[in-house]
C-alpha cells in the first residue's frame, strides 16, 4: 500500500517529465521490517526496499536511499531535475557520507 508519493520534475526539451516518487508502508519480512520505494525514471522504474529492526527504521532509511539515488542520478548533475523551485533540493535526507551533494534547502535542513 502506498502511504506518501512526491512528483519531481526534469526539465527537459520539448516537454518536461513527472517523475513519480512512491512509498509503500512498511511491512514485517519474516524477521526485520522493510519499506519498498518507487522511482519513476524516464529510463525505467526504479523498485528498492530497505530493512530496519521496526517500522520506523525501515521508513526512514527508505527515506535516505530515496535522497541517494536522486542525488546520484545524473538528472540531478545536469541541474534539470526539481521539486519546489530549481536548486531547492528534493525534501529527502541523504547518509552523512552524501551530504556534499545537496543542495538548498535540504543543505540547510537535512
Amino acid at each position: 500500500m502506498i502511504i506518501a508519493s512526491r512528483l519531481l520534475i526534469l526539465r527537459s526539451d520539448p516537454q518536461d517529465v513527472e517523475i513519480a516518487v512512491l512509498i509503500h508502508a512498511p511491512e514485517m519480512d519474516s524477521v526485520d521490517w522493510i519499506c519498498r520505494l518507487e522511482i519513476e525514471w524516464p529510463e525505467g522504474r526504479a523498485e528498492r526496499w530497505a530493512a530496519g529492526v521496526d517500522a520506523v527504521q525501515a521508513l526512514a532509511l527508505a527515506l535516505e536511499m530515496i535522497g541517494t539515488e536522486i542525488y546520484a542520478s545524473p538528472h540531478h548533475e545536469t541541474g534539470h531535475l526539481e521539486w519546489l523551485a530549481p536548486g531547492r533540493g528534493y525534501g529527502f535526507p541523504v547518509p552523512n557520507n552524501i551530504r556534499d551533494l545537496l543542495v538548498g534547502d535540504d543543505r540547510k535542513f537535512f
